[in-house]
């Protein structure tokens, strides 16, 4: 099988329309950082490192420190689908980070969306 082409796309190449999604909106940068660092376990710098590396989404989430357990309480339907029904693990980590991105985009308050 082959793999989707998400997956061998930098981060960094999609970070930026993430991070314009959210300022459309009026959120910051800084609340787009704070919900990948929340999903993934990476640091400010951790990011940061990742971004520069141009690192891949596979191996983003591979090597993510520690994938947020609360992330299974993320659902509803992005690009389509239910993020819940997804069972490949790396397209279903991607799946919960568009959601969240989303969810800040729709005016979510951050604590709802990082599930507090």
């Amino acid at each position: 099988m082959t793999k989707h082409n998400i997956y061998t796309m930098s981060v960094a190449s999609v970070y930026p329309h993430y991070v314009a999604k959210a300022e459309r909106k009026g959120r910051t940068k800084t609340e787009v950082d704070e919900i990948i660092c929340w999903l993934t376990g990476y640091s400010q710098e951790g990011l940061v490192e990742q971004l520069e590396k141009q690192t891949d989404f596979e191996t983003f989430f591979e090597q993510a420190p520690k994938l947020n357990p609360s992330r299974a309480l993320i659902k509803g339907v992005v690009c389509g689908v239910r993020v819940e029904d997804i069972e490949e693990p790396t397209m279903k980590e991607i799946r919960y980070l568009d959601k969240l991105i989303d969810e800040l985009a729709k005016g979510k308050a951050m604590d709802k969306i990082l599930r507090k």
